[in-house]
């Protein structure tokens, strides 16, 4: 076994596949290849998976979300449409169109892989969105120095982790019993510094197992887990791309938008939040944001 063979774990009934991030005196650090889940394992337990490259691997779209996010999109156009229903109070003239103003992503990941793939489905909906691979330890740095630069609507930091096995037995409330989290507490903390209102700055954070309750004591309105349970590496975008095509003037259907993920409501949670969906006029043929 290497750096960056594909594997699993013959202890688990070979259920996840993982690349070998690195090895440690006999005993490999695993980084799940849909799972957001830090694990280790000896390597006489690990067992060789079909080898392809991770980096050209296509994690599959989750079709149940991709199509509601979908029409989502094509209610808001038509209500953007000439002659549609908004603004309320004025009826639109015949000749008049509004152009869109989705929220503003800024995206850390702590897997180059899964980065690739959300900035390509970012895309795909039309979500404006920066992207950064950022190791979970150095996030919180990251961000002091883009949040200024980026200016998002919405943070998501999420990377992978997990329950450490080296722990007194059921204590799950400890930081310490985990192995990123406290790293997406700090991240989540120094979003809170820049920006107070989760009105204005929607956090989403965590990744397999995480530590629910302190990220969102720390100030994320979304995260992972309260069931402490496996997350798939897509799960934090279909809640950042629902918040991003949620009108500002409404809430997000928490219960929905969670709904839609793979791990459901045992694996993200969080508080009532409003959307970042802006509408203006007139509609303009090219717009730039920054």
């Amino acid at each position: 076994m290497r750096q960056g063979d594909l594997v699993t774990r013959r202890s688990y009934g070979g259920d996840i596949v993982f690349k070998i991030h690195e090895i440690r005196q006999q005993v490999a650090v695993l980084r799940g290849v849909e799972m957001r889940l830090l694990a280790d394992a000896p390597l006489q337990d690990l067992e060789a998976a079909p080898q392809f490259d991770p980096f050209q691997y296509t994690i599959p779209d989750h079709p149940k979300w991709m199509e509601a996010m979908r029409r989502t999109q094509a209610t808001q156009a038509s209500a953007a449409a000439p002659g549609g229903p908004w603004p309320a109070q004025a009826p639109a003239a015949p000749s008049a169109a509004y152009f869109e103003l989705p929220g503003k992503v800024l995206h850390l990941d702590g897997d180059p892989n899964y980065l690739r793939k959300c900035m390509t489905l970012y895309g795909e909906l039309r979500v404006p969105a920066e992207g950064y691979y950022v190791a979970e330890a150095n996030m919180a740095d990251a961000l002091y120095r883009l949040l200024p630069q980026v200016q998002p609507d919405i943070v998501v930091v999420t990377g992978h982790d997990g329950i450490l096995k080296q722990r007194s037995p059921g204590d799950i409330s400890q930081l310490s019993s985990y192995k990123n989290s406290h790293n997406f507490v700090k991240a989540v903390r120094a979003a809170r510094q820049y920006e107070k209102s989760r009105d204005a700055l929607t956090i989403i954070a965590g990744a397999c197992q995480s530590h629910f309750e302190a990220l969102l004591q720390a100030g994320a309105n979304f995260a992972s887990s309260p069931g402490r349970v496996l997350i798939h590496a897509l799960d934090p975008l279909c809640v950042a791309a629902k918040v991003a095509f949620t009108p500002i003037r409404e809430t997000v259907n928490i219960v929905d938008v969670i709904g839609l993920t793979h791990s459901g409501l045992e694996g993200l949670g969080g508080i009532e939040s409003r959307g970042s969906y802006r509408r203006g006029v007139p509609r303009i043929p090219y717009l730039t944001q920054k």
